[in-house]
């Protein structure tokens, strides 16, 4: 199987028919896709002017995608290295047990689906790297009480996710299951007590 560096050449080949480079693009958000594959996807599509299905994307636009999700790439890479070299010191102190941090970091290794979006065609508008550069000051500050991202305060708890952890608080601006350990304990309460708010009137 390739491996991301693998297929972003693929995309970069400029004798490669397009279709194969579109592809090829396309199985890169296999590899790293920070909102999930059909978000990732969406909003590259989004911010490059790239017609979703269009099977012949203009070259320069597709190459401006990759781009793009490189630089985010990189930039959650260096953040891994340094949670690793965090890891390796607590376990070397005695510290082997993993926190509530440390089980949200294993579900998002590898940066798939770090800031994932439920809804597909609602996502941060902001470049991909600078998007994970507020998420990873968030991981490495105090909690606060708003999205880490968009800095928007209205969070709904989501008992209904596609995936693991199956339910978490979710931006109502930007789209994106909230890390618990960057929000406060009184955010994620309030939170959740909106859900029952909704729960009731609907009842």
């Amino acid at each position: 199987m390739a491996g991301f560096r693998s297929l972003a050449r693929q995309v970069r080949d400029p004798r490669g028919d397009l279709a194969l480079r579109r592809y090829s693009l396309r199985k890169c958000l296999e590899r790293f896709a920070p909102y999930g594959h059909r978000a990732t996807w969406d909003h590259l599509c989004a911010r490059h002017g790239i017609e979703p299905e269009d099977r012949s994307p203009d070259p320069v636009r597709l190459m401006r995608a990759l781009d793009e999700l490189e630089a985010a790439r990189a930039v959650w890479l260096g953040y891994e290295a340094g949670f690793a070299e965090r890891r390796r010191r607590e376990k070397h102190d005695g510290l082997r047990r993993p926190g509530a941090f440390d089980d949200w970091h294993r579900r998002t290794w590898g940066g798939h689906g770090v800031a994932r979006c439920e809804d597909p065609t609602v996502h941060p508008s902001a470049p991909l790297a600078e998007v994970l550069g507020r998420l990873i000051a968030a991981l490495e500050s105090k909690p606060g009480a708003s999205c880490p991202v968009c800095a928007g305060a209205e969070i709904a708890w989501r008992p209904d996710l596609e995936r693991e952890p199956w339910s978490g608080p979710v931006c109502t601006g930007c789209g994106i299951l909230v890390p618990q350990p960057v929000l406060t304990p009184g955010a994620l309460a309030k939170a959740r007590s909106a859900r029952r708010q909704d729960l009731a009137s609907a009842a």
